[in-house]
């Protein structure tokens, strides 16, 4: 299937176009690997930038150098944004999926402190730096066990649901308890307090904020940190035995051209979320 349209394809306008296009939306290719790892190397020197321009010593020092790193991220960024808008069949698609939102809220920040001067004066336009931390999320793109673990929480999404229920009720229930047994002479003014001391307890964080005072109650209390480490370990438990027990198939980064949906198999000939019919699988291996 050598042709750029096929019956319920994405039509690509030229055969550049779907070059680009396996380039920057899969890397399973040698300019694919390259092209993500470059990508990734600049997500993290922006990543970088962002956190030593917020320590005052070192951006009063190197504010000029941050300034041109911090532009030249955003303008590879921007490149990369709008070349995918170019080698997408459906541009729209791309610009609406979770991350093409991602992406365009890598670079949105720069950009409207230009139009809008102004908000330097709002504390130091805070706000729109921190929406470039944003970038650290397109790492998840490029990483198959990400796609894994992502897979594994899903698949166990309803028992870790089930279990959680089953933790608040017993954290309700003990809180009410220690709600009676100490009262309000002792801090647990309220069952919400009551129960954010359980909840504090049963977690092993233990703020100290609140403390039993009577026997009984720190023998609830001891129940509530012993039952604690076991609550822990059942989340965990859960998600690694469904990583083991589900099948790993060869990973990719095949990505369909209408719905944006990335991490097809390198046999489907149609797309699992959309039944678009998919071009041609291209890979090094």
């Amino acid at each position: 299937m050598n042709k750029l349209q096929s019956s319920n394809s994405p039509v690509f306008r030229s055969e550049r176009q779907r070059a680009i296009y396996t380039v920057i939306f899969e890397a399973d290719t040698f300019w694919g690997k390259a092209f993500d790892l470059a990508l990734i190397g600049f997500i993290l020197l922006s990543l970088v930038v962002v956190v030593l321009d917020s320590v005052e010593a070192i951006y009063l020092r190197h504010h000029s150098t941050l300034y041109r790193l911090e532009w030249l991220c955003t303008l590879l960024f921007t490149a990369e944004y709008f070349t995918r808008l170019y080698c997408a069949p459906k541009p729209l698609a791309y610009a609406r999926s979770f991350f093409g939102v991602i992406d365009l809220l890598s670079i949105l920040p720069s950009y409207v402190a230009l139009v809008f001067p102004e908000l330097h004066s709002l504390i130091d336009i805070r706000v729109l730096r921190l929406l470039r931390v944003f970038r650290v999320l397109k790492l998840t793109q490029y990483l198959h066990e990400y796609r894994q673990l992502r897979g594994a929480l899903q698949a166990s999404s309803r028992k870790i649901l089930v279990f959680l229920t089953t933790v608040l009720m017993l954290i309700f229930i003990i809180g009410s308890l220690m709600y009676v047994i100490e009262g309000p002479e002792h801090g647990f003014t309220s069952i919400p307090v009551a129960v954010y001391w359980a909840i504090t307890t049963m977690t092993t964080v233990g703020f100290g904020d609140i403390t039993p005072q009577t026997d009984l109650g720190r023998a609830v209390a001891s129940f509530m940190m012993l039952l604690g480490w076991g609550v822990l370990a059942v989340p965990t438990g859960i998600v690694t035995a469904e990583m083991v027990h589900r099948p790993d198939p060869k990973p990719t980064t095949r990505t369909c051209p209408s719905c944006m949906h990335e991490g097809l198999g390198a046999k489907d000939h149609y797309c699992r979320h959309c039944g678009t019919a998919l071009p041609d699988y291209q890979s090094d291996h």
